[in-house]
């Protein structure tokens, strides 16, 4: 289930059903659910933990002071897919008070919560873990290009991107497993926080990390997916594929992981 009501919100609720009538289910429970897909609440954890995410902004959170200049995306709190995030969320940050009304107005269009994440410019992974008899397994990471963006365009995996087949932005991502030499330490620190997370928030049964990493080669964490799509055309199941593991095989993996106390 990824929404109730059409809310991402109440994705938690499905599960917190189930937990009352005392079924087991897939994938992760219920306080798993509700921390990762409240995104502002994500972060504060993950640096609470010194896992490094990107400065963000809420309307609720007065203590923030971010720089003039720096480049902000208005999100979303609880909704995932890229909903909300196109070209008019980018926001370049003149003082602090101007980007929480511009917040605002954000929230009022999409008639949803949201906050103000910083841009970090650079390459963009995920990684994707798999619950097994053996432990969790992280799969191999996946790299997001983007081929042939203007220099005055950012490169985010966006809405457009993620979903609509005739846009610029469909057509010129491509996912790569393939990692090079060079990037086989970044690719080992990329697996060791995404494990760090999937401890932090017990994840269970399976789940996905996404990064932005910067000019520096320091990797951010832009949030954790409990749950991420399993159709066989997605970028979990591409990197199963990867890593030589069946997909039906994955799928038995994650309902015996169901079964377990």
């Amino acid at each position: 289930v990824e929404t109730l009501a059409g809310k991402g919100s109440l994705n938690h609720f499905a599960t917190a059903l189930l937990d009352f009538l005392r079924l087991p289910y897939t994938g992760c429970r219920t306080d798993a659910l509700f921390i990762t897909s409240n995104k502002p609440l994500a972060k504060k954890m993950l640096r609470q933990a010194g896992i490094a995410t990107p400065d963000w902004i809420t309307l609720e959170d007065e203590t923030e002071s971010p720089s003039p200049g720096e480049v902000y995306f208005l999100k979303p709190c609880r909704e995932d897919a890229s909903v909300g995030l196109d070209d008019r969320a980018v926001v370049q940050m003149q003082n602090p008070q101007t980007i929480r009304d511009t917040l605002r107005e954000r929230q009022d269009a999409l008639g949803l919560d949201c906050f103000a994440e910083a841009y970090i410019d650079g390459r963009e992974f995920n990684i994707a873990l798999l619950a097994s008899d053996q432990g969790v397994r992280v799969l191999p990471p996946a790299e997001i290009l983007f081929l042939d963006y203007p220099p005055d365009k950012r490169k985010v995996l966006d809405y457009r991107a993620k979903w609509v087949e005739d846009s610029f932005e469909y057509s010129h991502t491509v996912r790569s497993l393939s990692i090079a030499p060079q990037d086989e330490r970044l690719a080992d620190r990329l697996r060791d926080i995404a494990l760090s997370c999937w401890h932090l928030f017990g994840l269970r049964g399976y789940a996905r990390v996404d990064f932005r990493v910067d000019g520096n080669g320091i990797p951010w964490v832009l949030e954790v997916n409990a749950n991420p799509c399993l159709s066989p055309d997605a970028g979990f199941a591409a990197a199963l594929d990867f890593a030589g593991i069946e997909y039906t095989g994955a799928i038995d993996a994650i309902l015996r992981d169901a079964l377990k106390p």
